[in-house]
């Protein structure tokens, strides 16, 4: 059986994401016209907004993955990183502005919501689909880490792949906006709070900026040029050390061209009594080699030391 490469891996994740999210929006849609809850309302529109990040992140994919042309030697991964900070001001500014301005609407002029068992039906039916989207992201999680010890949080930060890590985090926070959700309903249906939707509205529209924040900040740093993880960095400085052509490793230079592309330049000493000849074998063999170490690496460049 051909096994799945990380990019099939992420693709999958973000397609089981936007059949959620759609079916998600329409059932909280319907749920807010019977029911009038400011809550609901916004739980729609987050899920409306994933629905579009999804989408976003899938042409980011389709384009990242444009062959190299004249203008762009290293191909067009970094186009992945581009749309996905899109996906961040999408959640920023539609998500949770939205939410915040329908929360503050409903606490100037609060009313109670109207048949809350729909409500909680719906969120209870968003909750099976926001779970199985996440259950996916997190095999995919489990199946790129291979059994180290990564937190989820920490996979979030190193992670290259923003089509995983947004999903993932897009997620759960769905899930946590469905938990403020149902609060809010309890609270103005069972209890008649009568400012608790509005206030659950709030809080939603807080936590879609707290990710917004976090996804804007990560994909940031990686259309800047992030090099890559501290892991893979340490196993090509070992691969270089290890090799008795090689007299020291003077520099590891490497960036992410995208979430399957890595550009390795090295600045190498090479034993004195090497030959010409044996110096071509030795940097062709350095670049397979450092090619099999891990699949992602695309560029690889060889230079001696400058003085």
């Amino acid at each position: 059986m051909r096994r799945r490469s990380a990019a099939e891996g992420s693709t999958r994740v973000v397609y089981a994401a936007l059949g959620g999210n759609i079916a998600i929006a329409a059932a909280k849609l319907g749920a807010y016209a019977v029911s009038g809850s400011s809550a609901m309302l916004t739980e729609a529109i987050h899920s409306l907004v994933d629905s579009a990040d999804q989408v976003l992140l899938l042409i980011g994919r389709a384009r990242g993955r444009r062959p190299p042309d004249a203008e762009h030697p290293f191909g067009h991964g970094m186009e992945t990183y581009f749309w996905s900070f899109i996906v961040a001001v999408i959640v920023l500014l539609l998500g949770g502005g939205a939410s915040l301005y329908k929360g503050v609407q409903h606490l100037m002029a609060p009313h109670a919501v109207e048949s809350p068992g729909l409500s909680f039906g719906v969120l209870g039916l968003a909750a099976v689909f926001e779970g199985s989207s996440l259950a996916v992201g997190l095999r995919e999680y489990k199946r790129v880490v291979r059994g180290r010890t990564v937190t989820l949080w920490n996979f979030i930060l190193l992670s290259k792949d923003p089509s995983l890590y947004a999903t993932l985090l897009e997620d759960s926070a769905a899930l946590a906006g469905i938990a403020v959700a149902a609060l809010g309903v309890l609270a103005s249906a069972i209890f008649h709070v009568a400012w608790a939707d509005g206030a659950a509205s709030i809080a939603i529209g807080l936590l879609l900026t707290g990710i917004a924040a976090i996804l804007a900040n990560e994909t940031r740093s990686l259309i800047a040029g992030e090099a890559v993880t501290p892991r893979v960095l340490a196993k090509l400085r070992e691969l270089l050390r290890d090799d008795r052509r090689v007299e020291s490793v003077d520099e590891i230079a490497t960036m992410h061209l995208g979430p399957q592309a890595i550009l390795v330049a090295v600045t190498l000493h090479f034993r004195p009594d090497i030959t010409i000849a044996g110096l071509g074998d030795a940097i062709r063999e350095l670049t397979h080699a450092m090619r099999r170490a891990d699949e992602r690496i695309a560029y690889v460049y060889v230079r001696p030391p400058v003085d």
